[in-house]
């Protein structure tokens, strides 16, 4: 008789302990500094008037990231705790997401756990969970949407359910940056491309074929297209309560086309402003905070880790060479997430960039070295040059979690020494 085909367990306590790691984290001096720093000054004031259904602020992004920050002061009150919890949180399930997404596309135990630890010291991650600002939201919505559809693809019969929370999950991303927009619209346009590949002139009315069997292309359009722009018009529901809202604002078109001019609009040059290829190479960072803060010299810089962050990119050629050559969905799915989520900011019409925009594309950047990191550990059996791929991978790993360890306090607001003590931590003239 045949041997029943291998089934790797679902590694998803390891996946729970790794979040739990990054919620402590996160959560050592959350509350520090006990002010607003960096770009809250602008999301509190508006988080504040939405409490008071009094004035629209802040009109020129969607409005449920500011929702779910005045959850967090509605709970918490309005302190460091509450306007930075919902931002840990998603923290949190982004990291959560975007491992248990790579566990159903790779089914690869270590690969979609070792995307965890890389998360965890990508740097990326951990400052923008612990800001009130609303990346962190549109980053964790978009791995929970991944994480459905990966679940609805490995399992077809059960995808219904997977696909609504999808959906749901893809309108929130889009409510709460618009930088989800473009990556929203690939899950339909996919299963659209794949049943036409497949089913050809029948691709309106068969249920059959990749990527989910049993569900016509109709029932797919309905979760992946129609309930996410539901969702997304849903979280516009202050506007019909605000006692003043701008003028000649007149219903949802009128609403968006007045946010656009204003995300379009021409800004001065900021001194931190930055382009997609500084991103790419980690050239140009972002101190969201430095100087005297809670009786102590701190800091919060935001840039990539140094290892890691560098490492990804040949990473990344290679997982879309494996995808064109060996047809694995894993690494054509990562290369291009990848490629969208940066692409939009090559010919983005924004004229004033900064690298927290790089927040979604190093996440899927960092999945591609977790690819390719357990594609060397699994190959790098017996033979000598076998053996030495697992050495890298192991100096890979090690060294960006000892760079984490380096730059935890100036990742978290720590004390610091000294005025100058940035020079530890900034390296070359663009992290200064």
């Amino acid at each position: 008789m045949h041997e029943a085909p291998y089934q790797p367990t679902d590694p998803i306590r390891w996946h729970i302990a790794i979040a739990a790691i990054f919620a402590v984290l996160c959560a050592i001096r959350l509350a520090i500094p006990s002010a607003l720093f960096f770009d809250e000054v602008h999301y509190l004031p508006a988080v504040r008037t939405l409490i008071e259904l009094s004035t629209a602020q802040n009109i020129e992004h969607p409005p449920l990231g500011k929702q779910l920050i005045a959850a967090g002061v509605l709970v918490f009150g309005d302190n460091a705790i509450g306007w930075r919890v919902p931002s840990m949180v998603f923290g949190v399930l982004t990291v959560f997401a975007g491992m248990r997404a790579l566990w159903f596309v790779s089914r690869s135990r270590g690969t979609s756990t070792l995307a965890g630890l890389l998360l965890i010291t990508g740097f990326s991650v951990l400052v923008q969970a612990r800001i009130a600002m609303l990346d962190i939201f549109m980053a964790g919505f978009m791995m929970l949407a991944l994480w459905m559809c990966a679940v609805a693809v490995r399992r077809p019969e059960q995808a219904r359910k997977p696909l609504i929370m999808a959906g749901i999950a893809l309108g929130a991303s889009m409510a709460a940056k618009w930088n989800a927009i473009p990556l929203a619209m690939l899950p339909g346009l996919a299963f659209l491309i794949a049943r036409t590949w497949q089913a050809r002139w029948h691709f309106l009315t068969t249920n059959r074929g990749w990527p989910i069997g049993g569900m016509t292309l109709w029932e797919a359009g309905l979760w992946l297209g129609v309930l996410p722009l539901a969702t997304y018009a849903l979280s516009y529901w202050p506007f019909l309560f605000y006692a003043q809202v701008p003028p000649n604002v007149t219903g949802l078109v009128s609403l968006h086309s007045y946010m656009l001019d204003l995300q379009q609009q021409t800004l001065k040059p900021h001194p931190y402003q930055s382009r997609w290829w500084e991103w790419l190479l980690n050239l140009r960072g972002i101190w969201y905070l430095y100087e005297q803060a809670d009786g102590a010299q701190r800091g919060v810089l935001l840039i990539g880790n140094p290892l890691s962050s560098l490492a990804a990119l040949p990473a990344l050629v290679w997982c879309a060479w494996q995808g064109l050559t060996e047809k694995r969905r894993d690494c054509a799915a990562v290369a291009i997430l990848f490629a969208v989520s940066l692409g939009m900011w090559i010919f983005a019409p924004k004229p004033v960039q900064f690298y927290y925009h790089y927040l979604l594309p190093n996440c899927f950047a960092l999945a591609a070295l977790a690819l390719a990191c357990g594609d060397m550990w699994r190959s790098g059996e017996g033979l000598l040059w076998h053996s030495k791929r697992r050495l890298l991978t192991l100096g890979i790993v090690g060294g960006t979690a000892a760079l984490f360890v380096w730059f935890y306090p100036i990742l978290t607001a720590a004390r610091l020494a000294g005025e100058m003590s940035f020079l530890d931590y900034a390296w070359i003239s663009g992290w200064q």
